[in-house]
């Protein structure tokens, strides 16, 4: 079974009438005057009424053509044949056909999306916290003596920090394909149960090495987390609600910070004779195990995508696969599409968007990894460090929520509220760098300012989920984002040196470096996607809806698409 969606009408040269008219009355005129001079007013007479009559209708036969010209551009945008192996490959597509002229109303669409709120957003949001969590443990378990117990000596800790990155960097390619091919709720159930037995089996290593083994293992199975939330996003949600959900499960860094801080609280009233466990392998005991019974939970409740959502009715699956294919971006295609590799390596978004993520990833690896040694060595106690770390995560879910809450509702918004939070950070950072020790409250407030960076880093994720079309395209457009996010927060650590507490020079340093970096990028993505968008109103006219969400459900990429326009 194929569908015909639609074939572009060949173009006919058209030489015009203008030409042999032209030449027709220079005949004419040429003659006159060599036979009967006299006879010259009249003939160019006659010659200047025949020119403007040709004039006339050339004018209207080429705007005709030209009006169709344009149409045929617009024709190109995607529309062919599909077979049924590509309509298979599709997901969503039989549904995206079936629900074709079928009306949704305000309160269908306010009914299935409180139903996605209540069941895919918390999912993201917990598993994101335990992400986050498991990662950076070792933040909690260095202020319980794990360095002493692993014997680390100089900056092994700082390699314990980076080594889950290069886990990270290495898998994320292939799990974001597998996610695509095969059912997403399966892989995530798989690799988060897998990271939590790495988390877990933390408390048997014994020197630098095992841990390195572990860490990086760990890294391998958690890229699958944001990465594949940032391409699952997506799948269940519109374009304008697309940010503000990204921005809460993002927060999920921020739980998991206010979390880990009072785990540890908690753990540090632990007498340090009583018997069992050490207080650091408490942490890992409690945070792998807890991971691990989670993965049961994604497995049985989490769907694949809104076609196989059992909570759903049949009309209510239809319907918002109806809802999604408004992004003008499909849903996900099974089917790995080389070519659209290709387009990715030539995107210029995609790396803006990487120098912006790499810029960010330096102070976010510090702030990860080292707030706690960070804050502990401007004068607090150990109990009050756990305690006044979790208020900096407080801010950045605050940050995430009012950022996420402003691209709702006001229109091409995203850039600015990053660009805004960037400011932030900047400002907090250079006031970290430049305050003297004495206004220890006033360096406190600034650490905690930093934590806005969040909101430009969740934009990003934002431009890949929301304006990048094609299924391979996006992945590897993601994994790529990825790739940076990973290779600076491996570097972050090294500009932390504890011989510099307790102001941290080259860490303060790195924080303004970076930050300014991403402020740079954001508006140069911000200007490259208005002036797009501006060429193809120009170009084409205004987007025909129906044609753009048809190219998206045949998994088009936003170049072939050409109704398809850039949210800001």
């Amino acid at each position: 079974m194929t569908r015909d969606l639609g074939a572009r009408p060949r173009e006919n040269a058209d030489a015009g009438p203008f030409r042999p008219v032209c030449f027709r009355s220079s005949l004419l005129c040429a003659f006159t005057v060599a036979l009967r001079p006299g006879a010259l007013q009249k003939m160019a007479t006659a010659l200047e009424r025949t020119r403007s009559d040709s004039f006339s209708t050339t004018t209207a036969t080429d705007l005709g053509k030209e009006h169709e010209k344009v149409a045929g551009q617009k024709r190109e945008t995607a529309l062919h044949t599909v077979t049924e192996a590509e309509e298979e490959d599709n997901v969503g597509y039989h549904e995206y056909k079936e629900g074709v002229g079928e009306t949704l109303t305000p309160e269908e669409d306010r009914a299935i999306r409180w139903r996605i709120d209540l069941i895919v957003l918390p999912i993201f949001v917990i598993t994101q916290t335990l992400q986050f969590l498991d990662k950076t443990a070792l933040n909690y378990a260095n202020l319980f003596g794990f360095q002493q117990a692993l014997k680390l000596e100089g900056n092994q800790f700082n390699w314990l920090s980076g080594q889950v990155y290069f886990g990270f960097a290495v898998a994320q390619y292939p799990i974001q394909i597998l996610l695509g091919r095969y059912s997403a709720q399966k892989i995530m159930a798989i690799t988060i149960f897998m990271w939590g037995l790495c988390v877990v089996t933390m408390t048997q290593c014994t020197n630098f090495k095992t841990a390195m083994i572990n860490r990086f293992v760990l890294g391998l199975f958690e890229a699958s987390v944001s990465p594949g939330f940032t391409l699952m996003t997506g799948w269940w949600y519109t374009r304008k609600e697309v940010p503000l959900r990204q921005f809460i499960w993002y927060s999920g860094l921020g739980w998991g910070g206010v979390i880990g801080s009072y785990v540890s609280t908690g753990i540090s009233t632990i007498s340090p004779t009583a018997p069992g466990p050490q207080k650091w392998q408490y942490i890992f005991y409690i945070l792998g195990g807890v991971t691990m019974l989670w993965a049961i939970v994604v497995y049985v409740v989490l769907p694949d995508s809104p076609v196989s959502a059992r909570w759903l009715t049949p009309r209510q699956r239809v319907l918002a696969v109806q809802r999604v294919a408004g992004n003008h971006l499909g849903i996900k295609n099974r089917r790995f599409k080389r070519e659209q590799v290709w387009v990715a390596l030539r995107d210029v978004k995609i790396w803006i968007l990487f120098v912006s993520v790499w810029g960010a990833a330096i102070p976010n690896g510090v702030v990860s990894n080292f707030s706690a040694i960070i804050i502990e060595d401007m004068g607090f106690s150990q109990t009050k460090t756990t305690v006044l770390t979790a208020v900096g995560n407080i801010i950045l879910i605050v940050a995430l929520v009012l950022g996420g809450l402003l691209t709702l509702n006001v229109p091409n918004t995203r850039l600015l509220a990053a660009t805004t939070a960037n400011l932030i950070c900047v400002v907090a950072a250079a006031t970290m760098a430049y305050l003297p020790r004495r206004h220890v409250w006033g360096r406190l407030v600034s650490f905690w300012l930093v934590e806005c960076q969040s909101v430009g880093f969740a934009a990003g994720l934002v431009m890949v989920s929301s304006n990048m079309g094609g299924y391979t395209h996006r992945s590897v457009a993601s994994a790529i984002l990825f790739t940076a996010y990973c290779f600076g927060n491996a570097a972050g650590p090294f500009v932390v040196k504890q011989s510099q507490a307790p102001f941290y020079q080259d860490a303060t340093a790195g924080l303004l470096a970076g930050y300014t970096v991403k402020l740079v990028c954001q508006l140069s993505l911000l200007v490259y996607m208005y002036r797009a968008n501006r060429r193809r109103d120009a170009k084409y006219g205004p987007p025909d809806v129906d044609r753009a969400k048809e190219a998206g459900m045949q998994d088009k990429t936003e170049f072939e698409n050409k109704d398809f326009r850039y949210v800001l």
